[in-house]
């Protein structure tokens, strides 16, 4: 049985309804590095799942046409670009809390864990533009990954952009850099507490980061090596939406219960792991790993990227 994941449950159903998805007129976006992805025959899952109650397998073949991708997770400076020219409201900011990572919470400020994730803090006045809650700002992480982005906000912003969530299938594709065979975008190589090969945790979790890898929350979106098609940090630093709707292949009694109450809740799939994912806790900076969670949910360590048709 796989431990609680570290994407907290987050939403419920006394938010507001979404606001409408803003679109740009004139069809443009924010200049973004944005990569070729080949299309071809794609192996998406894995005949050696970690965890089997998070759907990584089987695995499938599915056939893929060409398509763009943002090289980097969307920054804070372009969702700041993005709300200022459509006045988005974040899910964060409607409901008037998200979770921040204990260790980050100011001093003096109640924060209720969920159960079952104790190093998750309810902060009311956490969002985007001030991860850790009020007081906290964005003004010396400008190129890092925006976070607490909820799935309804990662959609918005895309379609301003001119583009879309990837797929699930897209996403590891794309992730493997050209090498289907890939675990890692990097290749096979398993990284540890000593050797910085994504932004991960590195040590004792929760209680002791060593930050070998220089961070101990997010890190810029370029902070690593691009893989095989130039992607930038596709696993590890923090997670990112797919477009698809989340769903356990399995004709198991735990999976059809856990595919209930995932449609029950509209849940949309998370790819790549984040900044707090260890292999003795959370080994999900796999590119098959995954997770589902409401699209209301957010936290200190879910951002996105865009995907565009070839």
């Amino acid at each position: 049985m796989s431990p609680p994941c570290c994407v907290p449950h987050g939403g419920g159903r006394d938010a507001p309804e979404p606001a409408p998805v803003a679109v740009r007129d004139d069809g443009s976006r924010d200049v973004a590095l944005v990569v070729p992805i080949p299309g071809g025959t794609a192996t998406v899952g894995t005949d050696a799942p970690v965890f089997r109650a998070d759907g990584e397998g089987p695995a499938r073949r599915v056939v893929l046409k060409p398509f763009r991708m943002d090289a980097h997770a969307v920054t804070n400076r372009r969702f700041a670009a993005f709300v200022a020219a459509t006045g988005h409201v974040t899910e964060a900011e409607r409901f008037g809390w998200s979770y921040v990572f204990h260790p980050f919470i100011p001093a003096g400020i109640a924060a209720p864990s969920p159960e079952g994730t104790p190093w998750w803090g309810q902060v009311h006045g956490s969002f985007w533009g001030a991860p850790e809650g009020p007081g906290s700002s964005i003004t010396e992480r400008l190129d890092h990954p925006a976070v607490h982005i909820a799935w309804t906000d990662a959609a918005a912003f895309a379609a301003w952009a001119g583009g879309r969530l990837p797929t699930e299938a897209e996403w590891e594709h794309a992730a493997k850099g050209g090498d289907d065979a890939a675990r890692f975008p990097w290749g096979a190589a398993e990284p540890d507490d000593a050797t910085a090969m994504c932004n991960i945790w590195q040590g004792e979790f929760p209680r002791r980061n060593g930050a070998a890898d220089g961070w101990v929350g997010t890190a810029p979106v370029d902070a690593y090596a691009p893989n095989g098609f130039g992607l930038f940090n596709a696993c590890g630093n923090v997670w990112e939406w797919c477009a698809d709707p989340f769903r356990v292949r399995s004709l198991s009694a735990a999976a059809r219960q856990r595919n209930q109450a995932a449609a029950a809740e509209k849940e949309r799939v998370m790819k790549g792991g984040s900044y707090l994912c260890h292999r003795s806790y959370c080994y999900r900076y796999r590119i098959a790993a995954r997770a589902g969670r409401s699209p209301d949910t957010s936290a200190g360590h879910a951002g996105f990227r865009v995907a565009y048709d070839a």
